[in-house]
């Protein structure tokens, strides 16, 4: 699954808590720094995809007559676009691979600027790292789930994508957020 921007400073949290957590590091400036570097890492790589998607839809516009006129499937032409432009923009598409490069670029950049120790392989390190991404990413599929599903069983109607329907999806998400501990 995607991480979004508002997920950013959430799964920030998760990574600096764990390590802290898992009784091999030591965080020599507390949790707040780990966290910003956490943070500032998974938002350049968001932003980077998103320069990437900007970019594969310029193109799909751009050729939309013949788009149209040869009947090709715009969602699949454009994840081929984004797929080609991929590597021009450092933007690893699966996943498993890519949260695994996050993890690595996270672990380098805490070690590079002496906010933790530890006496155990990096491998280890890259691993909780790793793992607190892919818990909060699954955790928070589970939650938009449940925050959907509450949001149907109102008697009023909210249409995805208004000012009202964000407004309701936040406040919800927070308390679900707070619900399962994971804030």
């Amino acid at each position: 699954m995607k991480i979004s921007l508002k997920t950013v400073p959430h799964i920030s949290n998760k990574i600096a808590i764990d390590l802290n957590k898992s009784g091999v590091v030591t965080m020599t400036k507390g949790l707040e720094p780990v966290m910003q570097e956490a943070q500032k890492i998974l938002l350049h790589n968001i932003k980077q995809e998103i320069a990437l998607e900007e970019k594969a839809h310029e193109i799909c516009e751009a050729n939309e007559q013949e788009i149209e006129f040869n009947l090709v499937d715009e969602r699949q032409l454009f994840y081929m676009i984004k797929k080609k432009l991929a590597p021009e923009f450092g933007i690893i598409l699966n996943y498993e691979e890519r949260y695994s490069d996050i993890s690595h670029k996270i672990l380098d950049e805490l070690y590079e600027e002496d906010l933790i120790h530890f006496d155990v392989t990096e491998n280890r390190i890259k691993n909780i790292i790793y793992n607190a991404i892919t818990s909060f990413v699954s955790e928070s599929s589970e939650l938009d789930n449940a925050i959907m599903d509450k949001i149907k069983t109102y008697k009023k109607r909210y249409i995805p994508g208004t000012d009202e329907f964000d407004i309701l999806y936040e406040k919800l998400y927070r308390e679900e957020m707070i619900k399962r501990g994971m804030e």
